[in-house]
C-alpha cells in the first residue's frame, strides 16, 4: 500500500470516528428528552421506531467502530465482520425510510391509498438496494489485511452498491415532495411565513432541514462509489447513516414533544385561518348533528 492509499485509508478512519461522536455527543444531548418525552410516555408505534433507529444505529455504528480500529484476525473473519456491517447500515436506512413512511401517511390524513403507493415504491426500492448490497456478487470486494479491517470496492460492485445509496436518495426525496405538495395546500402562500409553533410548521421545518442536510451528505457519498479509487469508494457511507439516524431522532423527538402520537399525529385544514393544526381522533360527526339540530329547533 502506497502512500496515497495510507492517506486514503486514513481519511476513511476519520470520517467514521467524526460520525459516531456525533451520533454519541447528540445521544447524550437529548437523553433528558428522550426520558421525558419517549420513556415516560405510552410506548405508541412511533415511540417504539423512535428507539430502534436510535439504538439500532448506536449499536451497529459501535460495532463497526471496533471493526475499523481492531486488528483483522483472517481475511475470513474479516469478511463476515464487513457482511455484518452492511446488514447494519441496510436495517438502519430501512427503518428511516419506515419512520418517514409512516410520517406522511400521517401528515396525508392516514390516507391508505397513499400508504399502499408508498409501500410498494419502497419494496420496488428496497429489493433494488438489497440486490445490489447482498447480490451473488456482493462477494468481489476486497478486503485489506493488516492493522484493521478495511473494505475495498472494485468499479463493478460499487456500482451496485451505489445504486443502493440513489434508491434511498429517490425515496427521501419523493417523501420531500409530497411534505411540501401537502403542506401548500395546507397554508398556501404562506408556506414560507414565520413559524408559529404549529405541528404542520414543526413537519414542513424538520423535513426541509432533513432532505437538505441528507442531499448535501448522501450525493458526496453516492458519488464516491462511481468517481472514487477502490479505497475511497463508500467511505462515506457510515457517515451519511449517522447522520440520517441522528437527524431523523431529532425529527421524531421534536414531534413528541407537540403531541403524544408523534410521526402519526395528523393535520387538517382550519378555515378560519389557513393554517393546518393538529387533530384528535373524537369524532365529530355527532358534534355536526346537534348543531344542525338546534339550529333547526331555533
Amino acid at each position: 500500500m502506497d502512500i496515497t492509499e495510507k492517506r486514503q485509508l486514513l481519511f476513511h478512519l476519520y470520517a467514521n470516528l467524526v460520525a459516531n461522536s456525533i451520533l454519541i455527543y447528540d445521544h447524550v444531548v437529548t437523553l433528558p428528552e428522550e426520558i421525558t418525552f419517549i420513556w415516560r410516555r405510552p410506548k405508541i408505534l412511533s415511540a417504539m421506531l423512535f428507539l430502534v433507529n436510535r439504538y439500532l444505529a448506536l449499536v451497529g455504528n459501535i460495532f463497526g467502530l471496533f471493526i475499523d480500529f481492531l486488528p483483522a484476525i483472517s481475511n475470513e473473519s474479516c469478511s463476515r465482520y464487513m457482511l455484518a456491517r452492511e446488514l447494519f447500515l441496510f436495517l438502519q436506512q430501512i427503518t428511516v425510510c419506515l419512520t418517514l413512511t409512516l410520517r406522511i401517511y400521517a401528515l396525508y390524513g392516514r390516507s391508505r391509498r397513499l400508504l399502499s403507493c408508498m409501500i410498494i415504491i419502497g419494496l420496488a426500492l428496497t429489493g433494488g438496494a438489497s440486490a445490489g448490497s447482498f447480490g451473488n456478487n456482493s462477494n468481489t470486494a476486497v478486503y485489506i489485511q493488516g492493522s484493521d479491517c478495511h473494505n475495498t470496492f472494485t468499479a463493478e460492485t460499487a456500482i451496485r452498491y451505489g445504486l443502493a445509496w440513489i434508491a434511498v436518495f429517490i425515496y427521501e426525496l419523493l417523501i420531500f415532495v409530497l411534505t411540501v405538495i401537502r403542506t401548500y395546500k395546507t397554508r398556501g402562500f404562506m408556506l414560507l411565513s414565520p413559524s408559529s409553533g404549529n405541528i404542520l410548521d414543526i413537519i414542513f421545518q424538520d423535513g426541509t432541514m432533513y432532505f437538505a442536510v441528507m442531499t448535501l451528505i448522501n450525493l458526496p457519498n453516492i458519488l464516491t462509489y462511481y468517481c472514487g479509487s477502490d479505497i475511497t469508494r463508500g467511505n462515506l457511507a457510515t457517515f451519511t447513516s449517522c447522520m440520517s439516524a441522528t437527524l431523523i431522532s431529532r425529527m421524531v423527538l421534536n414531534l413528541h414533544k407537540s403531541t403524544n402520537d408523534g410521526i402519526l399525529s395528523t393535520v387538517v385544514q382550519d378555515d378560519e385561518s389557513t393554517l393546518g393544526v393538529l387533530t384528535t381522533r373524537i369524532n365529530v360527526q355527532p358534534v355536526i348533528s346537534s348543531h344542525i339540530w338546534l339550529a333547526d329547533s331555533g
